[in-house]
């Protein structure tokens, strides 16, 4: 039993090392980062190439249809029709009734534009002083502040 006790009791010196935490936490931020960053180039890459093969495929239906005598004629059957109904919409849209219609109409979806534009601005700058994502309604209906982040290229607008 004495040399189970010895053993027991003997103590080395060592030296306890902690990395530090934060050092960590960077490191593996900057992996996480570095691998979404691949992930979106890859993604971009991918579908970069299947929109070409889309614009391909597209380019030989289109090919096949400009082909075929039936569906020349029904297509040229259909513009015709689509020329008539067009010719006869503007007409109604001349009448003082419905012209009065239709003024109002365009001026009630521009002022709806112009709500919209106007709430994304202020539920941007809600959430940046408040830090809360969401809000309720007059209605008491709680809704949630979300971001639909879209990628576009330098120098084209957003469409």
């Amino acid at each position: 039993m004495d040399d189970k006790t010895n053993s027991l009791d003997t103590v080395l010196d060592a030296e306890i090392v902690e990395e530090p935490k934060v050092q960590n936490a960077q490191d593996g931020e900057a992996i996480v980062l570095l691998n979404l960053e691949g992930m979106i180039k890859s993604n971009i890459s991918s579908i970069d190439k299947l929109t070409e093969e889309v614009r391909i495929q597209k380019e030989m239906l289109d090919s096949i249809f400009e082909n075929d005598e039936t569906f020349k004629a029904h297509s040229a059957a259909a513009k015709e029709a689509q020329r008539i109904k067009t010719a006869t919409k503007n007409e109604i849209l001349k009448r003082p009734d419905v012209a009065h219609v239709f003024e109002k109409f365009k001026g009630i979806k521009l002022e709806l534009k112009e709500a919209k534009e106007s709430l994304a601005s202020y539920l941007s700058e809600y959430q940046r002083m408040s830090g809360v994502n969401e809000i309720a309604g007059e209605d008491g209906i709680i809704r949630e502040i979300i971001y639909v982040p879209k990628l576009i290229k330098r120098g084209q607008k957003n469409s």
